[in-house]
């Protein structure tokens, strides 16, 4: 069939790259194009986020809305993939009948024949199931639309964080094989790409195997930096329980990695890390932080934490400012808690107010702020090399592009410098950017 499609993705990376690869699953099964709209498609497809509970529920508002397009047009198909998709399987039809398709992370490759049962038998298709890899052999050779691409190196976690649905929704950790990773780097490579993100839920965790002996993470990644078009590496999200020396020391030895690492902490307690289940301390943490640092002076460390988690006492929460003083987080996601369903944490007393847990976000977020802000202030006057992604988002007559710290630029420049890196003289750091001017592009 041919027709339209329209796929909206929820939540992090991982499910960006997804949703990239189910237009391409769509595309290349039954011919259908993108849709700008979801009123122009024939195929809607949400993929969704169980992270915390308000994603959850806006996915469910998001459907409400498409149900009348479902009622002016009975062909239409809606489906819904992801970690709620997962996380929720046949309750997502009984909540919403209208829905024709639930497919979890790890099914997402069968959604052309899922949408094909649905139209013969006139009922709706879960699967949910969790094939290991599977997906990845199936899917069709990636395409990329930008000089900068997402490739995903393993699925799922085993780590089981008490707060975290990951485990369940996404089943445990499997790694791609070394062939696979380096096939899709090169083959994106060949259409142009420049920079790539190596992808997993815990992606330092990915183990593999070289020549018929085991490899890590570091050990992917130079040979990844050993293909000669791919002039960027970055890679997220990181564990500090995988954050080896080994991997460590690449950041020393591969000038091709971002001066750029996410590693989420959660919290500055140790108690509260122990109930989390993080198998870390705060002290370790700072540790890795420390040798990271001297390995690839000038490195930037973002983070995310988790604010209010049941039990967190004034003193836990005091903990965390005084590891963000310590540390000198470049950047932070930081968040309330929020329980989920089936978790152990979910079952935890949590007798904080929530007006306590909004206060200590407003602190703590106000701590984090100054030092994003005089990172970028000491960034201007310096000259960056950027590589260059297209046409700013907001002034179409200039450029965007992205430092090896991962701070955002626009400046002015020809549109056919998209897909190159340039150097870039920083004239100006504003609240979420930077503004500069084209000192030379690179051949």
């Amino acid at each position: 069939m041919a027709g339209k499609h329209y796929v909206r993705s929820f939540g992090c990376q991982m499910n960006a790259y997804d949703s990239a690869r189910i237009a391409e699953v769509l595309a290349h099964a039954n011919g259908t194009q993108t849709a700008a709209r979801p009123e122009d498609a024939d195929v809607i497809v949400f993929n969704t986020c169980s992270v915390r509970e308000k994603a959850q529920e806006k996915v469910f508002a998001d459907l409400g809305r498409v149900r009348q397009l479902k009622r002016a047009n009975p062909a239409l198909m809606i489906a819904v993939g992801g970690c709620v998709a997962s996380q929720e399987g046949e309750a997502i039809v009984r909540r919403a009948p209208y829905v024709d398709v639930v497919f979890g992370p790890q099914t997402l490759h069968r959604l052309p024949e899922l949408l094909a049962a649905r139209r013969a038998s006139g009922r709706a298709q879960v699967d949910i199931s969790f094939p290991e890899i599977e997906k990845f052999d199936r899917l069709p050779q990636p395409r990329a639309d930008s000089p900068a691409a997402f490739v995903s190196i393993m699925e799922g976690c085993s780590k089981y964080c008490t707060f975290c649905v990951v485990p369940y929704t996404r089943g445990p950790e499997v790694s791609r094989p070394f062939e696979d990773v380096i096939g899709e780097v090169a083959a994106l490579a060949a259409q142009g790409v420049r920079e790539v993100t190596l992808l997993g839920q815990n992606v330092n965790a990915w183990r593999g195997a070289i020549d018929g002996r085991p490899a890590d993470f570091a050990e992917l990644l130079r040979y990844v930096a050993d293909l000669e078009d791919i002039e960027r590496i970055r890679y997220t999200t990181s564990h500090p329980r995988e954050f080896s020396q080994r991997l460590i020391d690449a950041h020393a030895a591969l000038g091709k990695l971002a001066t750029h690492v996410h590693l989420p902490v959660q919290s500055g307690s140790d108690r509260v890390l122990a109930a989390m289940k993080r198998g870390y301390t705060a002290l370790e943490y700072r540790s890795i932080a420390r040798r990271l640092r001297r390995a690839q002076p000038g490195l930037s460390l973002s983070t995310d934490f988790i604010v209010g988690f049941p039990g967190e006492s004034d003193a836990d929460f005091e903990a965390t400012l005084k590891l963000v003083a310590e540390v000198g987080f470049d950047d932070a996601f930081a968040f309330v808690y929020s329980a989920r369903r089936g978790t152990p944490a979910a079952e935890f007393p949590d007798v904080t107010p929530p007006q306590v847990k909004a206060e200590r976000l407003q602190r703590l977020q106000a701590a984090l702020a100054p030092r994003a802000q005089a990172i970028s202030a000491a960034m201007v006057g310096s000259v960056q090399r950027v590589l260059v992604e297209g046409r700013s988002a907001r002034l179409a007559h200039e450029l965007c592009g992205r430092t090896a710290n991962n701070r955002v630029v626009n400046f002015g420049g020809a549109a056919g410098l998209a897909g190159r890196f340039a150097h870039v003289r920083i004239t100006a750091a504003l609240a979420h950017s930077l503004r500069g001017e084209l000192v030379h592009a690179h051949e």
